[in-house]
Protein backbone atom coordinates (compact mmCIF):
# COMPACT_ATOMS: atom_id res chain seq x y z
CA UNK A 1 0.00 0.00 0.00
CA UNK A 2 1.32 3.33 -0.54
CA UNK A 3 0.18 6.21 0.96
CA UNK A 4 0.23 8.44 -2.32
CA UNK A 5 -1.41 8.00 -5.57
CA UNK A 6 1.40 6.83 -9.04
CA UNK A 7 4.17 4.78 -8.92
CA UNK A 8 5.67 4.48 -5.76
CA UNK A 9 9.53 5.35 -5.89
CA UNK A 10 10.05 3.38 -2.32
CA UNK A 11 9.25 0.11 -0.66
CA UNK A 12 8.95 -0.99 2.80
CA UNK A 13 9.34 -5.11 3.65
CA UNK A 14 7.64 -5.22 6.76
CA UNK A 15 7.72 -9.07 8.09
CA UNK A 16 5.80 -9.90 11.15
CA UNK A 17 6.55 -11.82 14.23
CA UNK A 18 6.04 -15.21 14.99
CA UNK A 19 2.23 -16.41 15.32
CA UNK A 20 1.15 -13.13 13.40
CA UNK A 21 0.75 -12.75 9.58
CA UNK A 22 1.66 -10.14 7.23
CA UNK A 23 -1.94 -7.99 8.18
CA UNK A 24 -0.65 -7.70 11.96
CA UNK A 25 1.26 -4.17 10.67
CA UNK A 26 -0.85 -2.58 8.22
CA UNK A 27 -2.82 -0.45 10.59
CA UNK A 28 0.90 1.05 11.32
CA UNK A 29 0.70 2.77 8.10
CA UNK A 30 -1.56 5.54 8.58
CA UNK A 31 -0.13 5.85 12.25
CA UNK A 32 3.41 7.28 10.63
CA UNK A 33 1.87 10.00 9.26
CA UNK A 34 4.13 10.06 6.30
CA UNK A 35 3.87 13.07 4.22
CA UNK A 36 1.02 12.81 1.89
CA UNK A 37 3.29 13.52 -1.31
CA UNK A 38 4.95 10.30 -0.21
CA UNK A 39 5.19 7.43 -2.51
CA UNK A 40 6.54 4.64 -0.27
CA UNK A 41 5.04 0.83 -1.15
CA UNK A 42 4.65 -1.11 2.46
CA UNK A 43 4.78 -4.61 1.53
CA UNK A 44 3.22 -7.20 4.64
CA UNK A 45 4.80 -10.92 3.61
CA UNK A 46 3.19 -13.86 5.28
CA UNK A 47 5.44 -16.29 6.79
CA UNK A 48 4.93 -19.71 5.97
CA UNK A 49 2.90 -21.99 8.27
CA UNK A 50 4.96 -24.45 10.25
CA UNK A 51 5.80 -26.37 13.48
CA UNK A 52 7.94 -24.55 16.16
CA UNK A 53 9.85 -26.75 17.98
CA UNK A 54 9.62 -24.00 21.31
CA UNK A 55 5.41 -23.83 21.22
CA UNK A 56 5.40 -28.22 21.49
CA UNK A 57 5.63 -28.57 17.60
CA UNK A 58 2.39 -26.40 17.16
CA UNK A 59 2.26 -25.38 13.60
CA UNK A 60 1.73 -21.23 13.26
CA UNK A 61 2.91 -18.88 10.58
CA UNK A 62 6.86 -18.70 11.39
CA UNK A 63 10.41 -17.21 9.63
CA UNK A 64 12.18 -19.87 11.38
CA UNK A 65 11.99 -22.68 13.78
CA UNK A 66 13.14 -21.29 17.01
CA UNK A 67 14.50 -24.92 19.48
CA UNK A 68 14.40 -22.94 23.07
CA UNK A 69 14.24 -18.80 24.21
CA UNK A 70 17.91 -19.11 24.56
CA UNK A 71 20.06 -17.36 21.90
CA UNK A 72 22.07 -20.05 20.76
CA UNK A 73 17.88 -21.72 20.48
CA UNK A 74 17.29 -19.38 17.39
CA UNK A 75 19.53 -20.39 15.38
CA UNK A 76 17.29 -22.46 12.51
CA UNK A 77 20.29 -22.02 10.07
CA UNK A 78 18.31 -23.86 7.47
CA UNK A 79 14.87 -22.27 8.37
CA UNK A 80 17.04 -18.53 7.89
CA UNK A 81 18.56 -19.00 4.46
CA UNK A 82 15.14 -20.24 3.38
CA UNK A 83 13.15 -17.14 4.55
CA UNK A 84 16.01 -15.72 3.10
CA UNK A 85 15.26 -16.90 -0.57
CA UNK A 86 11.64 -15.65 0.44
CA UNK A 87 12.61 -12.35 1.10
CA UNK A 88 15.09 -11.59 -1.51
CA UNK A 89 12.23 -12.41 -4.00
CA UNK A 90 10.22 -10.07 -2.23
CA UNK A 91 12.91 -7.83 -2.93
CA UNK A 92 13.27 -8.69 -6.80
CA UNK A 93 9.97 -8.06 -6.90
CA UNK A 94 10.11 -4.56 -5.96
CA UNK A 95 13.58 -3.81 -8.26
CA UNK A 96 11.15 -5.35 -10.98
CA UNK A 97 8.81 -2.81 -10.60
CA UNK A 98 11.55 0.04 -10.79
CA UNK A 99 12.22 0.69 -6.92
CA UNK A 100 16.21 1.34 -6.62
CA UNK A 101 17.47 -1.08 -4.23
CA UNK A 102 18.71 1.99 -2.67
CA UNK A 103 14.66 2.93 -1.67
CA UNK A 104 14.23 -0.58 -0.29
CA UNK A 105 13.74 -0.79 3.54
CA UNK A 106 13.68 -3.99 4.86
CA UNK A 107 12.25 -3.68 8.80
CA UNK A 108 10.36 -6.93 11.16
CA UNK A 109 9.26 -7.66 14.71
CA UNK A 110 10.89 -9.87 16.92
CA UNK A 111 11.26 -12.62 14.57
CA UNK A 112 10.67 -10.77 11.86
CA UNK A 113 12.95 -8.40 12.56
CA UNK A 114 15.61 -10.96 13.35
CA UNK A 115 14.76 -11.77 10.05
CA UNK A 116 15.60 -8.46 8.13
CA UNK A 117 18.65 -8.42 10.01
CA UNK A 118 19.75 -12.05 8.28
CA UNK A 119 18.82 -10.69 4.99
CA UNK A 120 19.56 -7.29 5.22
CA UNK A 121 23.16 -7.56 6.16
CA UNK A 122 23.45 -10.30 3.49
CA UNK A 123 22.03 -8.87 0.52
CA UNK A 124 24.13 -8.26 -2.27
CA UNK A 125 22.80 -4.82 -3.01
CA UNK A 126 22.88 -1.61 -0.93
CA UNK A 127 19.53 -0.79 0.76
CA UNK A 128 18.50 2.30 2.76
CA UNK A 129 18.23 0.54 5.53
CA UNK A 130 16.83 -1.68 8.47
CA UNK A 131 14.39 -1.59 10.69
CA UNK A 132 14.87 -4.53 13.68
CA UNK A 133 12.21 -4.26 16.35
CA UNK A 134 11.91 -6.01 19.92
CA UNK A 135 14.32 -8.76 17.73
CA UNK A 136 17.78 -10.18 17.96
CA UNK A 137 20.88 -10.79 15.80
CA UNK A 138 20.75 -14.67 14.34
CA UNK A 139 23.83 -16.55 13.71
CA UNK A 140 25.39 -13.71 15.45
CA UNK A 141 28.74 -15.55 15.81
CA UNK A 142 28.47 -15.58 11.98
CA UNK A 143 28.54 -12.03 11.41
CA UNK A 144 32.08 -10.86 10.38
CA UNK A 145 32.09 -13.95 7.78
CA UNK A 146 28.42 -13.47 6.57
CA UNK A 147 27.67 -9.54 6.62
CA UNK A 148 28.03 -8.49 2.68
CA UNK A 149 30.44 -5.13 1.83
CA UNK A 150 27.14 -3.99 0.17
CA UNK A 151 25.42 -3.10 3.52
CA UNK A 152 28.38 -2.25 5.81
CA UNK A 153 26.69 1.53 5.56
CA UNK A 154 23.30 0.96 5.90
CA UNK A 155 21.76 2.49 8.67
CA UNK A 156 20.02 -0.06 11.06
CA UNK A 157 17.27 1.44 13.58
CA UNK A 158 17.25 -0.96 16.82
CA UNK A 159 14.13 -0.61 18.80
CA UNK A 160 13.26 -2.29 21.91
CA UNK A 161 11.14 -2.19 25.00
CA UNK A 162 12.82 -2.12 28.99
CA UNK A 163 10.12 -4.86 30.37
CA UNK A 164 9.88 -6.85 27.17
CA UNK A 165 9.76 -10.74 28.66
CA UNK A 166 9.88 -12.51 25.13
CA UNK A 167 13.11 -10.92 23.84
CA UNK A 168 14.96 -9.90 26.89
CA UNK A 169 16.82 -6.64 26.70
CA UNK A 170 20.30 -8.22 27.22
CA UNK A 171 19.59 -10.40 23.69
CA UNK A 172 18.88 -7.15 21.52
CA UNK A 173 21.57 -5.08 23.47
CA UNK A 174 24.09 -8.44 22.73
CA UNK A 175 23.15 -8.31 19.21
CA UNK A 176 23.61 -4.23 18.60
CA UNK A 177 26.75 -4.92 20.22
CA UNK A 178 27.99 -7.40 18.05
CA UNK A 179 26.85 -4.97 15.12
CA UNK A 180 28.63 -2.15 16.45
CA UNK A 181 31.98 -4.04 16.82
CA UNK A 182 31.72 -4.64 13.24
CA UNK A 183 31.51 -1.26 12.40
CA UNK A 184 28.21 -1.27 11.09
CA UNK A 185 25.74 1.86 11.48
CA UNK A 186 23.73 1.26 14.63
CA UNK A 187 20.57 3.52 16.09
CA UNK A 188 19.38 2.00 19.36
CA UNK A 189 16.05 3.14 21.22
CA UNK A 190 14.40 1.76 24.01
CA UNK A 191 11.22 2.11 25.50
CA UNK A 192 8.84 2.04 28.50
CA UNK A 193 7.23 -1.03 27.33
CA UNK A 194 6.97 -4.73 26.69
CA UNK A 195 7.18 -6.97 23.60
CA UNK A 196 5.11 -4.59 21.49
CA UNK A 197 5.16 -1.01 20.18
CA UNK A 198 4.34 1.85 21.75
CA UNK A 199 3.58 5.92 20.51
CA UNK A 200 6.70 7.33 21.30
CA UNK A 201 8.74 4.47 19.01
CA UNK A 202 6.50 4.84 15.93
CA UNK A 203 7.44 8.95 15.99
CA UNK A 204 10.55 7.67 15.95
CA UNK A 205 9.92 5.29 12.85
CA UNK A 206 8.06 7.45 11.33
CA UNK A 207 10.95 10.49 11.85
CA UNK A 208 14.02 7.58 11.04
CA UNK A 209 11.62 6.50 7.76
CA UNK A 210 11.57 10.38 6.39
CA UNK A 211 14.88 10.92 6.57
CA UNK A 212 16.40 8.05 5.02
CA UNK A 213 13.86 8.11 2.59
CA UNK A 214 14.24 11.67 2.15
CA UNK A 215 10.38 11.88 2.57
CA UNK A 216 10.43 15.58 3.12
CA UNK A 217 12.51 16.65 0.59
CA UNK A 218 11.53 16.38 -3.20
CA UNK A 219 10.65 13.37 -4.88
CA UNK A 220 13.20 10.87 -5.76
CA UNK A 221 13.16 10.35 -9.62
Amino acid sequence: MSPASGKADAAVIWMHGLGADGHDFVPLVPELNLPDSARVRFVFPHADVRPVTVNAGYAMRAWYDIRDLTPEGRDDEAGLEATRSRIEAYIAAERAQGIDSRRIVLAGFSQGGASALHVGLRHAEPLAGIIALSCYLPLRGRLATDAGDANRATPILMCHGREDVVVLPAFGEISRDALLAAGLPVEWRMYSMAHNLCRPEIFDIAAWLRYHLKLDAATVP
